[in-house]
């Protein structure tokens, strides 16, 4: 074989497909249709953070950069999660921070990333779990609606 002729890797490229379905997929649901919320204090107050990405061992977060939020999430901390799926019920979560970093988006807005663990221990993991499996499938068998009328496959 010569070295201009390129061979094409077709399950590589069906895997980069499913990644990138996933991905736009969780965007919709995390920014359209789950609201999470932590608790991090004493008090119980609780604030909003940005689900960024799931997977079946953690998660990633994403929350307004402060000095406060940095020191707060550090390494090791526990974070209690509450996955809301409707206005008046959630899912709790229990996610230990792995790492913790910087970011800055594309409109300069400051972000600080946390990449954690679920507590897969937690008897609501079994939901949790499910959903995420939930995800990663349909990335795989969704199709693009282009107005036809015929189901393909069941």
């Amino acid at each position: 074989m010569s070295d201009d002729k390129k061979v094409v890797d077709f399950g590589k490229k069906r895997a980069e497909a499913i990644e990138q379905k996933r991905r736009t997929f969780e965007r919709v649901v995390f920014q359209e249709f789950l609201g999470v919320y932590t608790v991090v204090d004493d008090q119980g107050s609780g604030f909003p953070i940005k689900l960024i990405d799931v997977s079946a061992d953690g998660c990633q977060l994403q929350l307004p950069f402060s000095l406060k939020a940095k020191n707060q999430f550090k390494a090791g901390t526990e974070v209690t999660l509450k996955l809301f799926f409707t206005k008046g019920s959630f899912l709790p979560a229990v996610v230990t921070i792995r790492h913790a970093s910087e970011y800055v988006d594309q409109q300069g807005d400051a972000w600080l990333r946390l990449g954690g663990e679920f507590d897969t221990s937690l008897p609501s993991f079994q939901a949790l779990s499910h959903f995420i499996s939930f995800i990663y499938q349909y990335a795989e068998f969704s199709c693009l609606d282009k107005g036809e009328s015929k189901v393909y496959f069941l």
